[in-house]
């Protein structure tokens, strides 16, 4: 069992440029599942793409972009490649300029034992290897995606920042929860997107494989859960089909009914590993949605799931929810509500779900 069911976590971006006001948010409402907050409104930066680049050879901060350097290029490879070797994780540490955020998450941790004991899991996150590629031109304008050096490139820095990660909060001796999170994968299955099914299980499998044998080595207390967040539709067998993945994060507002279709698969997911529902809407939050709302939906949900042959207790049993996206574009006042509502929900759950 992995211990999440009716608990709420965040997905990541939040619209506050002080680093204490995130803070003040995410432990009032997610108590049992906070998460570092990344803030772009306070430093460009903390984009999703920008905040992972340190340590990552040939890549750096232009115009706030990030553009490909490649002329010391194998001189730079030489030398990531041979910290890769050493597992020389401080390495591919997230500094303060580019994290405010994680590091005063961790400060108020160690000075505040009561929410300590309240917390189930700490959750992370990196940007995914697809969604990370996409978003960084080489000098004649291609996405490093089809660039398959780089790519590798790509995934064994990201690899390295969510162990660095891991590190970071063992002390606390907590669950960690690592969300990949590729908004890209979206697109999958457009004759634009130059990846197919077995480039994303086998960079997903490789990823988890990795963590867990560096982890193993370097006796990290606690477990870690590793998940794939896609806040857009795709196919969700992709995922389903990657056996070392523990969590499936997906946009339950917009998207339940397309989920609906992959029964079959996720069936066989759901013997061992959890959905996180991410039910409260971001971008199409009106203001109108209530709790009961919000369980109806996921009631709708679950019987539609059961209709076509997936077991009612496996999709409970370790249910839980989230945002359906990162907030790092809404106004404060909206997440606050957003938030509210999460709060709610995740009380309802154990109580109105669990007893149908």
């Amino acid at each position: 069992m992995l211990g999440l069911k009716g608990l709420a976590t965040g997905i990541g971006s939040l619209p506050y440029a002080n680093t204490e006001d995130a803070l003040d948010l995410i432990f009032k409402y997610l108590p049992q599942i906070p998460f570092w907050p990344q803030l772009p409104k306070r430093d460009f930066r903390e984009g999703m793409v920008a905040q992972f680049i340190e340590g990552l050879p040939c890549l750096k901060l232009k115009d706030k972009g990030i553009v490909l350097d490649a002329d010391d290029k194998e001189e730079a490879l030489e030398s990531f490649y041979q910290r890769i070797i050493d597992k020389d994780i401080e390495h591919f540490k997230i500094s303060q300029d580019f994290a405010a955020g994680l590091y005063a998450f961790k400060k108020r941790l160690q000075g505040s034992p009561s929410l300590l004991k309240n917390i189930k899991h700490i959750k992370c996150q990196i940007t995914g290897p697809f969604t990370f590629a996409a978003s960084i031109n080489d000098k004649e304008g291609r996405a490093l995606l089809h660039n398959s050096e780089f790519m590798q490139v790509i995934r064994s820095g990201l690899i390295m920042k969510a162990l660095w990660q891991i590190k970071f909060f063992e002390e606390f001796g907590k669950s960690i929860i690592i969300f990949v999170d590729e908004p890209y994968l979206g697109c999958f299955g457009s004759a634009f997107t130059p990846i197919n099914r077995e480039n994303v299980i086998a960079e997903a499998e490789e990823i988890k494989k990795q963590i867990e044998e560096i982890t193993n080595k370097i006796a990290v207390r606690g477990k870690v859960l590793v998940g794939v967040h896609c806040c857009g539709n795709t196919d969700w067998s992709i995922f389903t089909d990657i056996n070392s993945i523990d969590i499936i994060s997906f946009d339950a507002f917009s998207y339940l009914d397309k989920l609906v279709l992959y029964s079959d698969d996720l069936q066989r997911f759901l013997q061992n590993r959890a959905l996180c529902w991410g039910i409260v809407p971001t971008q199409e939050f009106k203001g109108e949605e209530t709790v009961e709302v919000l369980v109806e939906k996921i009631n709708k949900g679950i019987d539609a799931l059961v209709k076509k042959g997936v077991d009612r207790q496996l999709i409970k049993r370790e249910l839980f929810i989230s945002p359906s996206c990162g907030l790092g574009t809404l106004d404060t006042a909206k997440v606050d509500k957003i938030f509210g509502l999460l709060s709610g929900l995740s009380g309802e759950i154990c109580q109105k779900i669990s007893k149908k």
